[in-house]
């Protein structure tokens, strides 16, 4: 729950800034202090990369491990900028035995000459310490970039305890060193040289990522051979000092893939049975500036874990919540499968959806657009509407003429996808009737508050215990996909009764319901109506008891459905810890003490306990429970053996109280250890 004190200033941060205290009268002296106590002395300015060692999270997205590794990615980008730009044709990424590492490429060299709006700074200087600067703001230096328009490097440097670049250009080497975003000395001239290029080492600064934060290897190297998969025309060398290697990561390694990413889609999908042969292709369209490649496979099996997957990148950087491109390629898709089914009078094409159509596909999409539009600093979506007008152009032709050359090939990719389209819909009628069949015999409006959505897939069940706790649930709750179902205190333990008393209670029976399965070996996990079953009580050892009996009626009555992961714990605050405008909510003691040493050391805030969730507003509810952007939930599984499950669900739980007597003073010392007794 300490994730609430965020990196990122929050809309109510700005808002509590924007409306700050004004000065108690209007003809109050400027020389004498406010009535409130802020006064222009108050104001504070950041200047040169100052904002990002204050608020990195907005940046870089965090100060965790995803985040420094982001580092990497924008200096790599950089290097990638140049090579899309047909200037460098080698990359070279080292990492050393003390942490830090090297990126260094062929390209042309980052300028060093005067810049001449700054007198007595260089360009390298400028670049590597002020944000917005750079080339590829004109589109005169490069006509697609990945890197961040001016901010990445710079951000790097900012975040960083040393970085040393070095420069070959203009007939000489030239080096500047920074710290934390300062530069430690002048640009120096180290003397003649004929290569050209650019080499950034870079070290992350502790005092932001924590002490004992390193760059991974295994990472660092999946990274960069994604990058080189992306640009058929580079080559990216790869060494890492022996001090640093883990796992099967290789010291050193060479990575050139002249196919791109149908070399990429090959070895993802090694091993896979395919219903077509790969679907591959690149297409440049210099007079609209951009490009297009694309891969993309269908497999009946699925890939892996996964039905299907669809990987993107926009100027060769990951765009892992899709976007314009992503949705071009689908579209194209569709339209063209579409378009195929109607010259062959395949009637049942009506049903397609460009779900059906991409859901049992491997697929991998790269494009290069000029001046593409992220959602967020980071660039994880991509929402240029040229992008999916670019993509769908590219990939109509192509995709036709694959279809028609391959008749037998089409011909089976169409049964495939309309096969999946007809099970979607058998499966929405399945739900649609189980949900309105449920309702029906519940007959209980105040007691299951159910979704919005007919469809099960990302529908949650919310099983609360009391109606106070139920109230706010249903307030705080996305109604669109979100379901709750109050319970009337403890429920029965199926442990010690017999099965026809569990059969004949009625809160488990509205469950059952609510669930629309049966028990027992009549049990079927298609038949629930909601993807995931949240058990949400409250932080207190009452609480902890209902979740007990609640799992050991799930595990008792249809253990398939914790074995398919369904089931969950939600994990609300014991505690909530307010000082000034700071509010954080602890999970427990353990966690309330670490968040006072770290958060609020010497300091005296207010500390309140909720006695139960009723107690919680909807708005703490939704924020620290529900919302699945800033919730903990915990996975309830099944790790152990079905016999040692068993034997501990009858100790614990069963009809004999001297077992679990017995199992208590077994286990005494480790309770005292909690208690720290």
């Amino acid at each position: 729950m300490s994730k609430a004190a965020s990196n990122k200033l929050s809309p109510a941060d700005l808002f509590d800034e924007a409306l700050a205290p004004a000065p108690a009268s209007p003809m109050q002296s400027h020389a004498e202090p406010s009535a409130s106590g802020y006064s222009a002395k108050d104001i504070e300015v950041l200047e040169g990369l100052e904002p990002v060692r204050k608020r990195p999270g907005m940046y870089i997205g965090g100060t965790d491990e995803r985040a420094l590794h982001h580092l990497f990615a924008e200096v790599l980008d950089n290097s990638m900028d140049e090579a899309v730009a047909g200037h460098a044709k080698l990359i070279e990424v080292r990492l050393d035995a003390d942490g830090a590492l090297t990126v260094r490429d062929d390209g042309r060299g980052i300028p060093v000459d005067p810049h001449p709006k700054y007198p007595g700074k260089s360009a390298l200087e400028v670049i590597m310490t002020m944000l917005h600067s750079g080339g590829k703001f004109s589109g005169k230096s490069y006509e697609t970039s990945g890197g961040l328009h001016g901010v990445g490097v710079s951000v790097v440097n900012a975040l960083s305890e040393r970085l040393d670049v070095r420069v070959w250009r203009d007939g000489y080497e030239w080096k500047q060193s920074f710290s934390r975003g300062k530069p430690v000395g002048e640009r120096e001239r180290l003397g003649p040289s004929r290569k050209h290029g650019t080499a950034i080492t870079f070290l992350p600064d502790p005092s932001i990522f924590g002490e004992g934060a390193a760059l991974k290897p295994a990472r660092l190297h999946r990274m960069a051979r994604s990058k080189a998969y992306l640009f058929r025309g580079v080559e990216i060398r790869w060494s890492c000092a022996p001090e640093k290697i883990q796992d099967a990561t290789p010291a050193e390694a060479v990575f050139h893939f002249p196919n791109g990413l149908a070399d990429f889609l090959a070895e993802r999908t090694e091993g896979v049975e395919s219903v077509t042969p790969m679907f591959s292709g690149r297409i440049e369209r210099k007079g609209e500036g951009g490009a297009v490649e694309w891969a993309v496979t269908w497999s009946a099996q699925g890939f892996g874990e996964a039905d299907g997957f669809m990987q993107s990148y926009c100027n060769t950087v990951p765009t892992p919540e899709g976007g314009t491109h992503e949705a071009g390629l689908r579209a194209a898709l569709t339209r063209g499968l579409k378009a195929y089914a109607d010259l062959t009078g395949e009637k049942r094409a009506g049903l397609i959806t460009a779900e059906d159509v991409i859901s049992g596909a491997g697929a991998l999409i790269s494009v290069f657009v000029r001046n593409p539009e992220f959602q967020g600093q980071t660039k994880e979506r991509l929402s240029s509407a040229d992008a999916q007008r670019l993509v769908e152009a590219a990939l109509r032709d192509p995709f036709d003429h694959w279809l028609t050359a391959a008749p037998k090939t089409a011909d089976r990719l169409l049964e495939f996808v309309i096969e999946r389209a007809e099970e979607r819909l058998k499966r929405r009628k399945d739900k649609e009737v189980a949900r309105a069949s449920a309702t029906r015999k519940l007959r209980l409006p105040g007691k299951l508050a159910d979704c919005a959505d007919a469809a099960a897939a990302g529908a949650e069940l919310f099983i609360v215990e009391g109606d106070s706790a139920g109230g706010s649930a249903k307030q705080a709750r996305n109604r669109r996909n979100q379901a709750i179902l109050p319970l009337r205190g403890k429920i029965l333990n199926v442990a010690s009764a017999t099965g026809e008393k569990a059969d004949q209670n009625r809160e488990l029976s509205d469950l059952m319901l609510a669930l629309g399965v049966q028990g027992g070996s009549r049990f079927r996990e298609e038949d629930l109506r909601y993807e995931r079953i949240v058990i949400m009580t409250d932080a207190d050892v009452d609480g902890a008891h209902i979740a007990s009996l609640l799992i050991t009626f799930f595990y008792r009555t249809m253990p398939g459905l914790i074995r398919a992961g369904r089931l969950y714990l939600a994990l609300p605050p014991l505690y909530r810890i307010s000082h000034g405008g700071k509010t954080v909510y602890a999970r427990d003691d353990q966690h309330k003490d670490e968040l006072l040493a770290a958060d609020f050391k010497g300091k005296k805030p207010d500390i309140g306990r909720f006695k139960g969730l009723g107690e919680m507003n909807p708005i703490q509810l939704k924020e620290t429970t529900m919302d699945p952007a800033s919730r903990t939930l915990a996975r309830v599984t099944l790790p152990r053996s079905e016999e040692v499950v068993a034997s501990l669900v009858e100790t614990l739980m069963g009809r004999k109280p001297e077992l679990r007597f017995r199992f208590i003073q077994e286990n005494a010392e480790f309770a005292a250890d909690d208690l720290d007794l």
